[in-house]
């Protein structure tokens, strides 16, 4: 199959809104490359089609990207099979000499590319292919094109954990091949999804009293296999990072069991046992973080709150409240029990609002609600998990906005967001956000911002800063990337606002002041 073929199903995708439609030309594109002479090109084909590149990391960042510019070549002749070598090939350069190494064969690639594959190309390993076609669309467009029904497609991907083996198995053996993917110790599972609740009262509106009432922490998610005395620790992503905690691998080897799979969340905590900043544990998780050994390095503490295995027995097809049962009974000591996610089990009102009390004062981002007959599903944000937590908003200055890919294409989508200097300067960037616009607003931002541009370019204009928008935001975080060290976490548009002028905008001490830990 040619890369040609997936570069014109990628554009058939980004030009279609509707689910099916997209859904329906990826299923093609996979019908093609399984239909093809050369084995192998389905998985690439769904895991390019869905943003993403099988080898993971490939080592080659925007700056390589933009040195490597070679003349297209005036006609497709790359073929699927050919572009997942190269890229393999990059992942796998390391050592002395390596920087120049990629860069030779990432000019290879790329000139023998026409200009809509280079640029497919670019974005694609620089990670910015927005065609409109998550990872849940592709799993839809799999189950199409293998004829097998798609919750069998999304538990053969929750549990094999990789979009292009599941692809490869479900066009290659159809359903029975499916059903053959199990959860197994050593192989990380697709971790389940809570999805945003409004409100507490709300959240337990939905779900009933059947449930139970944890803390929602603003650590990072780990998902933690134990196989005798062998413990590995793989992050939200299913990025393994074994090596780099291992005071985590220490506290589950003390466990009272020979296997097990753990879900959970781990954060630094301060003296006082009160959740350090955001960042402070994410530096543990970074290629270039610290390691426990460091002196500067900061301790992660464990909270589990889930169970998917134990002993022998798979549970997450078991309710929540069983393998809450067993989680239980596995921290039942008293060494343990500081493992365990704070919460409480079929809480009246009261006490649920208790539970989201304590966390907030606790210094933790809100509470997460769920119901105790729901079995452990990946792939979608269901109802079954509801997160509670407050929403920030802040008034901001539009500093700038560039071109949309993919459907919006045309747009000024992107938009560059400032806070007011409080000694009086121009506005400081803070971050940028593409979330929460409607086609409205983006043709809006699309008719007016050339109005207040202070400069055009080939990638968007700068403002003159005047125009003030709302923005809601999950927190702050310190951040070298902007000047004021901190930018905005989660940030999506909730509306203008005519009524305030760019002097009345938020200070950049009022960004500082969500910093988690701050």
């Amino acid at each position: 199959m040619l890369l040609a073929d997936v570069v014109a199903a990628s554009a058939a995708v980004a030009a279609n809104r509707s689910r099916t439609a997209k859904a329906q030309a990826i299923a093609a594109a996979l019908r093609a490359a399984a239909a093809g002479e050369v084995p192998g090109e389905v998985g690439p084909v769904a895991a390019w089609l869905a943003g993403e590149l099988p080898q993971g990391r490939v080592g080659v960042g925007w700056r390589t990207l933009a040195k490597a510019a070679p003349a297209a070549a005036a006609a497709p002749s790359l073929t699927v099979a050919a572009v997942d070598a190269a890229l393999t090939g990059l992942a796998g350069t390391a050592g002395s000499g390596s920087a120049a190494r990629r860069e030779a064969l990432l000019a290879e690639l790329l000139a023998a590319a026409t200009d809509d594959e280079q640029r497919f190309l670019v974005r694609l390993v620089g990670g910015e292919l927005r065609q409109g076609a998550l990872e849940g669309v592709v799993l839809d467009a799999v189950a199409a094109a293998a004829g097998v029904p798609a919750p069998v497609v999304r538990r053969a991907m929750m549990l094999a954990g990789r979009l292009d083996e599941t692809a490869a198995l479900a066009l290659g053996g159809g359903q029975d091949a499916l059903s053959t993917v199990g959860l197994r110790v050593g192989r990380p599972v697709r971790p389940m999804l809570a999805s945003p609740g409004s409100s507490l009262d709300a959240a337990l509106a939905d779900l009933g009293a059947e449930v139970t009432v944890e803390h929602k922490l603003d650590g990072a998610r780990i998902q933690v296999h134990r196989d005798g005395d062998e413990v590995r620790v793989w992050t939200r992503t299913l990025r393994e990072v074994t090596g780099g905690v291992p005071e985590l691998v220490e506290r589950v080897r003390a466990l009272p069991c020979r296997t097990a799979v753990l879900d959970g969340e781990t954060l630094a905590l301060d003296d006082d046992g009160r959740p350090r900043a955001f960042q402070d544990t994410m530096s543990r998780f970074g290629s270039d973080g610290a390691d426990a050994s460091d002196e500067a390095a900061v301790l992660l503490s464990p909270f589990l709150f889930d169970v998917l295995h134990l002993d022998g027995r798979d549970l997450l097809d078991e309710p929540l409240a069983v393998r809450l049962d067993a989680l239980a009974g596995l921290l039942a000591g008293a060494e343990h029990a500081p493992l365990r996610m704070p919460g409480v089990r079929r809480p009246t009102p009261e006490q649920a609002a208790a539970v989201l009390d304590e966390a907030l004062t606790a210094g933790h981002e809100g509470v997460v609600v769920k119901a105790l007959d729901s079995p452990y599903a990946a792939g979608r944000r269901g109802r079954a998990w509801q997160k509670v937590k407050p929403v920030h908003t802040l008034d901001l200055v539009v500093l700038g906005a560039e071109w949309g890919y993919g459907r919006r294409t045309g747009t000024l989508s992107n938009i560059w967001l400032g806070a007011r200097d409080p000694d009086g300067g121009e506005p400081v960037m803070v971050g940028k956000t593409f979330k929460g616009m409607t086609d409205e607003l983006l043709d809006w931002q699309t008719r007016t911002f050339p109005a207040h541009a202070r400069a055009e370019h080939s990638w968007g204009v700068e403002l003159e800063p005047g125009l003030v928008v709302e923005i809601a935001l999950d927190g702050a975080q310190r951040s070298t990337r902007y000047p004021g060290g901190v930018a905005l976490r989660f940030a999506r548009v909730l509306r203008y606002r005519p009524d305030k002028t760019a002097g009345q905008a938020d200070d950049l001490e009022a960004v500082r002041a969500l910093l988690a830990g701050g």
